[in-house]
This record gives structure tokens, C-alpha cells and sequence, in this order.
């Protein structure tokens, strides 16, 4: 089925799931969440005891995409387009992204598009050399960005791998690439070689969960030369202690010696080691339906293995959780280092090692926040700084702003990294672009 009539066959359904004639549940999107994960499984599975059937017996596992990623809030506008023009219309196309001068950055700072049309741009990784990979979940390949001529502009879009199961991971260890997909780790030898050739991968690991929810590995290459591999909690919130989930673990290169490092994480999709002291940093997200302004999301500290930061028992390093605090205290967990806000969803992290950047940056976090999807007003949707003082919170404030315009939003930053040159990437899987942030003196 071609791609035309797998839109259709999306809008169609789409507006048959969004009518309150079709099931008992008027709003399929509220009931749910909007999380696609989540939708995946309700429109596979159906909901029984709200009367709608499951769908994954007539559609196939692209099609069920596709519908659930068509109901999530950023396609707000096509549902209201096909819902007025009836079932059998196409859905209107994504708003263009504004124009790079509506982002604001500090004085000296200039962005610009580096790499265009990469398909839901997630997770980054740049060689020494400043090839640059991207991972993919919407469009289930790995790309990479070359800018031969070191202009600052790829002039190529690579793709080196496709129909992978949502590889939003990406990582670079002795010269090989390492893709994170939902439930395996691949490897591809001597990538800065073969990367244009479509390579043939090795399956390091093939026993990760299959959970969709939170499922997608942000995979990181650690200074001690293993890799580090988040597990989300399948759940918007759920006690899984005695499960793979939850936890930020970590193996060898060959995927031997699989460990824990970390407890009590609820979706962390960001990890960085700080340039001096070695020790691990992490975002993580907080939970949802605890209302607008309701528990924090967190930026976190990990100088050692076996460390516990609260999931699900407590929230933000204060909040205990209704459900599942009960008879617990939060000073029994790790507190973060810094509240971040309610459901601003912070992603990517990178600490600043270059030296184009004015001395005060150096060795300072950038975070990519990735913004609200529930909030009736939008928060996040930007690149924060957090200045640091040994591990202590000196200072958090906006570095990139202007994703989120009267409500409208352009662009959502995923990930970021610093390029050999001193100037940094930042991934955006909403607007399919890739930018390149310089200072000029």
C-alpha cells in the first residue's frame, strides 16, 4: 500500500475513532493520554469495557503507526481538517516551521539549519572527524550528516540503515556505531567507512524488553568504555523494582557484563558524563496525571553504581506519589540536582567542552527540552543552560527560545552534541531539521 492511501486509510480511521458514535469513549486521545506507545497498544488491542474492537488483526503494524502518531496533539490541525471534510479526505499538510530569526539566543550566538529533511531527528552522535549520525523513530532508519567542505552545512543526507524498530539510539565506541532499537543493540564496524555502503550490522544484544511505552534506548558510550542503556517504565506510573525497568543499566562493548547502575528512573532519554569528574548525568521525566503544575522533571547525578533517585515513590526529590508512596519518605532517595518544571520533558544533555563558546559556558549543561504535550498551556520547547558549581545548581536559564510561539509550536529540540569546531547540534524531531548554533566574537 502506498503511502497516499496509508494517509487516507489513517485519516479515515482517525475520524472514525474521534466520533462519539463509533465507541463508548468519546475522546480516544483524552482517555488515553496521547501517548503513541500507549495509543499503539489501545488501537492494536482495542478496549474492551469501552467498546471499541481491536484493530491489529485488519491493519498492519505501519498503518497502526501511522494512525496513532496521526493522534497525537501535533496533528491537532489535519484531524480538525479531515473531521470537517469527511472520512475519505486527505489530512492537511504539517504547518511549516517559522523562520530561524524568531528563535532568540544570547548576544554573539547564531543558528542555522545544518541538515534539512532528516525525518524525526533524535538522538546525535559526531565522530572526531565531524560526521555526524542521527537516529530515527519515526522513519525507522539511521542517518548520516556530511558536511565534506566544512562549511557548517551537511550537503548529504546519508541514509546508512532502515527498517529498524524505532532506533532513536545512537553511540560511537572504538570506531564502530551502536544503534539502540526497542528490544536490541547492533553494532556497525568501522562506520566512518562503510557508513555510504548500507552496512551489514552485528546483534550485540537481543534480549531488551519489547514495551513500546517509554521503550525507545538512548544509548551512551560512557568514559569507561561501556555502554549505558536506559530502560523506561513501561507505564505512566507502575512499580517495576523487581524488573529490567525503570533502571539505567549498563555492558560491555560485546554485550557481555550487562549491570545495573541506577534505580528509580522513571524515562530518562538523555545521559552525559561531566568533562572532568567522569560521573554520570541524566534527565528524566517526570510522571503524568498528577495535574498542570505537578511533579517535576529532573536533571540527576550519578557519581557511583547502586544508586536509587526515587521512581515510583517519590517525585522531583519531594513529592511522595499517591499511589505508591505510601509508607515511604522521600529523603530515603536521591534528590535531583535541579527541578526542571512540570512536564517540560527534558531529553538530550550535553556539557560544553569546546572552546568557541565564551569561557562561562565551559563546562556548563545544555539540555534539550522536548516541551508539554497535556498542558492547555504549552511549557518547555526550548535549549536550557544550567550553570554548575561542583554539583550544585547555580543557575538555569533559557540558551535557545522561540520553538513555542502564542501557543504555536515551530520546532522540538531532542538532543544535542558539541561539534569538534566548538559550535553545537541540536536535533529537532518536529520540524526534521538538525541546527548548528555558533559564536562570533
Amino acid at each position: 500500500m502506498n503511502k497516499k492511501v496509508l494517509t487516507l486509510t489513517a485519516s479515515a480511521l482517525a475520524t472514525a475513532l474521534l466520533s462519539p458514535s463509533a465507541f463508548a469513549v468519546p475522546d480516544l486521545i483524552a482517555t488515553h493520554k496521547l501517548y503513541q506507545a500507549n495509543l499503539l497498544r489501545v488501537i492494536g488491542k482495542g478496549a474492551v469495557d469501552k467498546g471499541m474492537p481491536a484493530w491489529d488483526k485488519q491493519l498492519g503494524s505501519a498503518q497502526l503507526s501511522q494512525l496513532a502518531e496521526y493522534l497525537l496533539p501535533d496533528n491537532a490541525a489535519a484531524r480538525k481538517a479531515v473531521a470537517s471534510a469527511g472520512a475519505g479526505a486527505a489530512p492537511a499538510p504539517a504547518a511549516a516551521a517559522k523562520d530561524l530569526p524568531a528563535l532568540k539566543l544570547p548576544k554573539g550566538f547564531k543558528i542555522a539549519v545544518y541538515a534539512d529533511k532528516v525525518e524525526g531527528a533524535r538522538e546525535l552522535a559526531v565522530t572526531d572527524s565531524g560526521l555526524v549520525f542521527v537516529g530515527s523513530q519515526k522513519s525507522g532508519k539511521v542517518y548520516a550528516l556530511v558536511d565534506a567542505n566544512k562549511d557548517g552545512v551537511a550537503e548529504k543526507v546519508v541514509t546508512v540503515a532502515e527498517g529498524l524498530n524505532n532506533p532513536n539510539g545512537v553511540a560511537l565506541l572504538n570506531g564502530a556505531l551502536y544503534v539502540g532499537e526497542i528490544s536490541r543493540i547492533i553494532k556497525f564496524d568501522d562506520i566512518e567507512k562503510t557508513y555510504a555502503r548500507k552496512p551489514a550490522f552485528k546483534v550485540i544484544k537481543n534480549d531488551l524488553p519489547t514495551e513500546t511505552w517509554h521503550g525507545a534506548k538512548y544509548i551512551k558510550a560512557g568514559p569507561d568504555g561501556k555502554l549505558y542503556i536506559p530502560i523506561g517504565a513501561p507505564c505512566n506510573i507502575c512499580d517495576k523494582e523487581g524488573e529490567a525497568y525503570s533502571k539505567i543499566w549498563r555492558m560491555n562493548p560485546d554485550g557481555s557484563n550487562w549491570e545495573l547502575y541506577a534505580r528509580g528512573v522513571r524515562n530518562t532519554v538523555g545521559l552525559t558524563w561531566h568533562p572532568i569528574t567522569k560521573e554520570l548525568w541524566f534527565t528524566d521525566n517526570g510522571r503524568d496525571e498528577m495535574g498542570d503544575n505537578m511533579p517535576s522533571c529532573e536533571l540527576n547525578v550519578a557519581p557511583k553504581a547502586g544508586m536509587h533517585f526515587g521512581f515510583p515513590y517519590c517525585h522531583g526529590g519531594v513529592l511522595l506519589d499517591p499511589q505508591f508512596g505510601k509508607g515511604k519518605t522521600c529523603d530515603a532517595y536521591v534528590p535531583p540536582v535541579a527541578a526542571l518544571g512540570p512536564h517540560v520533558a527534558p531529553l538530550g544533555l550535553a556539557f560544553y567542552t569546546g572552546t568557541q563558546f565564551p569561557e562561562q559556558y565551559r563546562n556548563q549543561l545544555l539540555i534539550a527540552e522536548h516541551g508539554s504535550w497535556n498542558r492547555p498551556n504549552k511549557i518547555g520547547y526550548q535549549v536550557r543552560l544550567i550553570t554548575l558549581h561542583g554539583n550544585k545548581l547555580v543557575s538555569d536559564t533559557a540558551f535557545i527560545d522561540g520553538f513555542l510561539q502564542n501557543e504555536e509550536v515551530s520546532g522540538r529540540p531532542v538532543d544535542i552534541v558539541v561539534m569538534p569546531d566548538g559550535s553545537i547540534l541540536v536535533s529537532d524531531d518536529h520540524a526534521h531539521k538538525v541546527y548548528r548554533v555558533t559564536y562570533q566574537r
